[in-house]
This record gives C-alpha cells, sequence and structure tokens, in this order.
C-alpha cells in the first residue's frame, strides 16, 4: 500500500494531469503502450522532483473518476510492465487496487530511477506538464548529469584510469547501438558517438569519457583488467566431489557477450547427446541437460552477482551426477533466502547489466529465468534445482535426471 491516503489522491487528481500523473481510463486500444510511456518518463523525472509519479486506471482525462473493475489480472498486467523487458533498466513501481469516491481504480506509484536515462522499447521518454515526449538531445544531457551526481548503483561507477579506448567502438556503433533505440530515434540522431556513449551509460558523460563498469562488462576489450572477477570458471570433474579428477577447465572472459557466448560452448561441448535406438523406427536423441535450464541459470549468475570488491568468479561446476553454479553476492533487495526463485520476484543489483543484457538478446524478460529453468527440468526427467542462498554467495545444484 502506498504512503497516499485518498483525500490526498482525490486532491491530486482534482488538479489534472501534470509532470507527475497520468490518466486512463481503462486498458484497451493503445492505453497500455501510453501508460508504459508515462511509467517510464516518470522514472526519468526530467523536472527533477524526486518524488513518484502516478498513474490512475479508472480516470478521464477530464479528472472525472469513473471506475473499472481492478481484477487480479489488470493489477498483474500493470505489474508486468515491469519485468516484460519493454522498459530499460527496470522501473521501481508497485500497483495497487485503490477505493475512491466509492469506485475501484487501478493505482501504479512509479519512483524516479537513479540511473536514468530509462527507455521504453528504444525511446527515452520524458514528461514537462501533462505533454509526453522523447528526449532531446539536452534532455539526455540533464539525465546524464542526474545519474553522474545521484545514489547511483555500481553497474554505473565510472573506474578511473579507463577511458575509449578501452572499449570496443565497433561493436558499439555496429550491434549495440541499433539494438538500444528504434529505428526512427537513431535515423533522427544528431547525437555524437561520445553523447550516445554517455546515453547508454557506457562512459560518464560525454565531458568525462571514463568507462563505466558497465561499458567495461558490455564492450570492454578486457573487462578483467579493471573487474579481475568478472569471469567465469568452469570446470568438469570425473567424479561426484571437487577432490576427483578434473578432465576439463577454463577460465572465461571477456566482453559480458563474449562470455556468455563462450559459456554456452563449453556447456553445449559437454552435454553430449544421448541416442535411444530401442524405443522407437526412428533414433530418440537426448541431451543429459537441457540447454535451456542452463542457459537461464549461468545468465541469472552472470547478471544478478556482485562486482564490486571481489576477485570471485561465476563458478560453473560440472559433476557426474549434478551441476553447481555459484554467483558470488547474495541475495539482493527485496529477495531473500526464504523467497528466492518465485516466480515474478525479482530486484536488481546490477540494473544497467540486466538492461544490456536484455538489450543483446540474452534475457526475454525478467523475473522468469528461474521458473524457465525449473520447467525444463521437470520436462526432461530431472529433479528440482535446489537452491543455498547465503550473505556472500547463490548456489545452484541442478542434478542428473533419474534413470528409470
Amino acid at each position: 500500500m502506498s504512503d497516499f491516503t485518498d483525500a490526498e489522491l482525490l486532491r491530486v487528481i482534482a488538479e489534472g494531469e501534470t509532470d507527475r500523473v497520468e490518466f486512463k481510463e481503462s486498458l484497451t486500444g493503445s492505453a497500455a503502450e501510453r501508460v508504459r510511456e508515462a511509467i517510464c518518463a516518470f522514472a526519468n523525472d526530467l523536472p527533477g522532483h524526486g518524488a513518484p509519479g502516478l498513474v490512475f486506471v479508472g480516470v478521464r482525462d477530464d479528472c472525472t473518476v469513473v471506475g473499472i473493475p481492478a481484477t487480479d489480472r489488470l493489477l498483474q498486467q500493470l505489474a508486468d510492465m515491469k519485468t516484460d523487458g519493454n522498459i530499460l533498466p527496470p522501473p521501481t513501481l508497485a500497483v495497487e487496487r485503490r477505493a475512491l469516491q466509492n469506485k475501484e481504480v487501478a493505482l501504479v506509484v512509479v519512483q524516479p530511477s537513479n540511473s536514468p536515462p530509462v527507455r521504453c522499447k528504444g525511446s527515452i521518454c520524458i514528461r514537462i506538464g501533462p505533454r509526453r515526449g522523447i528526449a532531446t538531445a539536452q534532455d539526455e544531457r540533464i539525465l546524464n548529469e542526474k545519474r553522474r551526481f545521484g545514489d547511483r548503483p555500481f553497474d554505473v561507477t565510472p573506474i578511473p584510469t579507463t577511458g575509449l579506448s578501452d572499449l570496443n567502438l565497433t561493436q558499439f556503433e555496429n550491434e549495440y547501438l541499433p539494438a538500444a533505440f528504434a529505428d526512427e530515434i537513431l535515423a533522427a540522431n544528431d547525437r555524437s558517438l561520445r553523447e550516445q556513449l554517455s546515453a547508454t551509460k557506457m562512459i560518464e558523460s560525454a565531458q568525462r569519457t571514463t568507462a563505466t563498469v558497465l561499458g567495461l562488462l558490455a564492450i570492454g576489450k578486457n573487462p578483467q583488467d579493471f573487474l579481475p572477477g568478472a569471469y567465469a570458471q568452469f570446470l568438469r570433474i570425473g567424479g561426484n566431489e571437487l577432490a576427483d579428477d578434473i578432465l576439463d577447465s577454463e577460465d572465461i572472459g571477456g566482453a559480458v557477450p563474449d562470455l556468455l557466448r563462450r559459456l554456452d560452448e563449453k556447456l553445449r561441448a559437454h552435454n553430449r547427446t544421448e541416442v535411444d535406438i530401442t524405443s522407437g523406427d526412428t533414433d530418440l536423441r537426448t541431451a543429459l541437460y537441457p540447454m535451456e535450464a542452463l542457459q537461464q541459470i549461468t545468465r541469472n549468475a552472470i547478471m544478478h552477482r556482485t562486482y564490486e570488491a571481489t576477485n570471485a568468479p561465476v563458478r560453473v561446476s560440472w559433476f557426474r551426477d549434478r551441476i553447481e553454479v555459484i554467483s558470488p553476492g547474495g541475495a539482493f533487495g527485496t529477495v531473500a533466502a526464504d523467497n528466492f526463485g518465485q516466480p515474478g520476484l525479482t530486484d536488481y543489483r546490477n540494473p544497467n547489466l540486466a538492461d544490456a543484457m536484455k538489450t543483446l538478446g540474452y534475457v526475454q524478460r525478467f523475473g522468469v529465468g528461474i521458473d524457465i529453468a525449473r520447467r525444463h527440468l521437470a520436462q526432461a526427467g530431472h529433479p528440482p534445482p535446489e537452491f543455498d542462498v547465503s550473505g556472500n554467495h547463490v548456489r545452484v545444484v541442478i542434478y542428473a535426471a533419474q534413470k528409470h
């Protein structure tokens, strides 16, 4: 429940739409997209209110409270706007059912982002009064300055002694930028390369070209030179104990896109396929583990791990009877040991890295990776994965399929 009383909400409605208030009579037609744009604009908080923005569903533009059945389905539809991957980095918002003038309305409370600019489907949405718009170059500079001096997450912290020479600018221009912004935004783009790098948080600002943690992780040439733990360690062990013979080992580094690609290749190489030629007229081929589950677990480990003040890598240990994935850093924010892995529940230690992984196609939507892994493992006859969540790591154990 938000801190707003019914009387305060009614006063807000009576004042009409502003740069902190949006009305929608329902979510039919294009209204859902307009709500996403409003959420993005409120998260960007260009006017600098430092206060939440409010979206009312069930209120007309003329300030009339008409009401709407605020069903669980409607509230879930609104809540999913946080995690469906259309707004990046994921905003901080709360959704609730309120009764105003004896009529139900749905209320979305959006907190200002500590890491602007925020994008909605590739566009940086802003709000000036009741007007919705797309950020100009000057607007972007303001948002970038807010990020520099705000309480920013570690993944947009600038790393001293780095600069443009530590970033793969060709990859940024040819791969990352087209994936991050809508075509029409790029077509009308009058930003310099430095301004583009700043808007995507790869560098501190257009004037200060120090690379950020995100820049090194997403497009860095050698990120481990500055973030020594930012790699994955793979071990294939011949038995069920760490002391058993090591059959294969590799430290997998590079920027996150290259790291994930090489880790996938390593997992596929060891995930040999068993062939059953006795059950039917055609060969039945079955991998030892469903690749989709392995990808969800390892990508979650890379996304949610801590990169701050640690030399520890993500460790993937493949035993004879199981695979263990250990991610440095425990649960974060609203996620705790007692609710870890619940569908739809997520928080972001590295919100901008999550944005980059979604932009590059390594994440389809947020908050469902563990649920997807569970489903694929169950379908392939594996026991449910086990989670060990402590103050300094998360360990996931994926067991081999049961033999029948």
